[in-house]
């Protein structure tokens, strides 16, 4: 009896409770309080997480620089581009002139050969076409600086862009250009279009394109998907490698017994300014000359 008593006295309080004004106010409040307190919890969770975050990526960051003397901060390792093809489209060019390689192959020597005014020229570049014939945009091969744009007679219009590692590349044959001398852009940006030109008339619509390391011509489709610094690499070693092979090795250059230069020394020192016709001949020393006299 005693249980039963002390039952319905906790039934009554409870009743008496219930019907109090302010405990469902307190409810919500208490209830709004705790999903205020979940939510304030779970942003500075998520921004401690960001912040160690930015923490790893700052730290990476900063292992890519070394700090020198003066407290600058200097790049430990450059992001090392691949050389493109100067062309949007890769599957729709072919090369149909190549870069004149001594060490090539007969067949590749003859397509590396230009016919200009009954003469033969060396290839310094490719020459890139379109395999249905048509126009197409000439792109950036790597980023750079436009150093050059110019008009030029035999070539057309020119532009010369250099890079880091003294590299540089050069787009001849363009019909029309769209950058600057003076303005950076980046690898793969519209520079210009192909077009014809009077040295590369058997190529058609093209654009002959060259790659230089320190002003020397290399052979742009040998480092096509290659890093810049392959490029350099292969330069470096290709004089070394000469000096090797030439050591101990007799001078073959052809002499009179009395020490006058033969007719085939005089013959080189002809002045190769001007052909038999009076025409216009590659200069090799202007910067859009992109090709040497073949013997």
């Amino acid at each position: 009896m005693k249980d039963e008593g002390k039952k319905s006295v906790t039934k009554l309080k409870f009743k008496r409770l219930m019907r109090k004004k302010w405990l469902y106010p307190a409810l919500y409040l208490s209830v709004a309080a705790l999903v205020l307190v979940g939510v304030f919890w779970y942003q500075q969770s998520a921004n401690d997480v960001e912040n160690q975050t930015a923490d790893q990526q700052k730290s990476q960051s900063q292992d890519e620089f070394l700090v020198n003397e003066d407290g600058e901060s200097v790049p430990v390792m450059d992001h090392q581009e691949n050389l493109q093809m100067p062309v949007a489209d890769e599957k729709t060019a072919s090369i149909v002139t190549k870069f004149y390689d001594y060490e090539a192959s007969e067949q590749d020597q003859e397509s590396a050969l230009v016919l200009y005014n009954n003469k033969y020229y060396q290839s310094e570049g490719v020459d890139i076409t379109r395999e249905d014939g048509e126009a197409f945009e000439v792109t950036a091969a790597l980023s750079g600086t436009v150093t050059e744009v110019k008009e030029d007679p035999l070539y057309g219009n020119v532009i010369e862009v250099q890079h880091d590692e003294n590299l540089s590349t050069v787009y001849a044959s363009l019909e029309s250009v769209d950058v600057l001398a003076g303005s950076d852009i980046a690898q793969g940006d519209v520079i210009g279009s192909a077009g014809r030109n009077s040295f590369g008339q058997a190529s058609g619509v093209h654009v002959h394109f060259e790659v230089r390391n320190d002003g020397q011509p290399v052979n742009p489709e040998a480092f096509f998907g290659q890093p810049v610094s392959q490029i350099v690499e292969s330069a470096e070693k290709e004089p070394a490698e000469a000096e090797q092979t030439e050591e101990g090795t007799p001078s073959d250059t052809p002499e009179e017994e009395n020490g006058e230069p033969s007719d085939e020394q005089m013959n080189n020192e002809e002045d190769p300014a001007e052909t038999e016709g009076g025409e216009q001949a590659p200069d090799e020393e202007s910067a859009s000359s992109i090709s040497t006299t073949q013997a």
